[in-house]
């Protein structure tokens, strides 16, 4: 490969990672998104006091559709705002104090699983074409288990003086929504990946192309 070539390509690489305009706005879209489904009236059915919400929905739909690195900043600017003392928690919750409440390891988990979760995605989107709603829900519902269910089982224990048992027990009442959560959060990103390709379709197809032609 000439320098000219390597300039080139190494000019293409950069332009790729950096965010335009379209970027920052979905990453603002989605924070928001996040926030508003914190705000929908939750259940706390778990006997900790953590609200079953749709939180964990919003936090899966926008990793899939956004892609490892702008969902896991569209989900971190949600929690850091929390966190920062907008409202934006579920019932209403915000600041630091949040921390040390039994729901900690679910905030905490949030961003890690949307970083996780649009990784998969793109894993998915590079490999095939076929049954993506199947695949994506799978990645959700992996990541959900891995880190939302096992970091938010930790902040149970932790912050509660449960025992890991109880917390766990605790936990299961989340599954059978996150289920259906799930479910509709890879339906949905795989019709707004048919709608809008160049959201992350294309620009995993266009990083994927100069590694198969080397």
């Amino acid at each position: 490969m000439s320098n000219t070539e390597t300039t080139t390509e190494t000019s293409k690489r950069t332009e790729r990672r950096r965010w335009n305009g379209t970027d920052l706005g979905l990453v603002a879209v989605f924070a928001a998104l996040v926030a508003g489904a914190a705000l929908v009236p939750g259940l706390a059915l778990n006997g900790f006091g953590v609200p079953i919400t749709f939180q964990t929905l919003a936090v899966m739909l926008t990793g899939l559709v956004l892609g490892p690195a702008r969902g896991s900043a569209a989900v971190g600017l949600y929690t850091l705002l929390g966190l920062a003392g907008l409202p934006i928690f579920s019932q209403g919750r915000s600041g630091l104090a949040i921390l040390a409440g039994p729901s900690a390891g679910y905030i905490i988990a949030f961003p890690i699983a949307a970083a996780a979760v649009g990784w998969l995605a793109t894993v998915v989107i590079r490999r095939t074409t076929k049954a993506r709603a199947l695949w994506f829900f799978l990645a959700a519902t992996a990541t959900s288990i891995v880190f939302v269910h096992t970091l938010g089982v930790l902040g149970i224990a932790l912050n509660s003086k449960a025992t890991l048992e109880q917390a766990f027990l605790s936990d299961l009442v989340f599954y059978p929504g996150d289920i259906i959560k799930n479910l509709l959060a890879a339906a949905v990103a795989v019709a707004l990946h048919r709608a809008f390709p160049d959201v992350l379709v294309r620009r995993v197809r266009r990083r994927t192309q100069p590694t198969r032609s080397a």
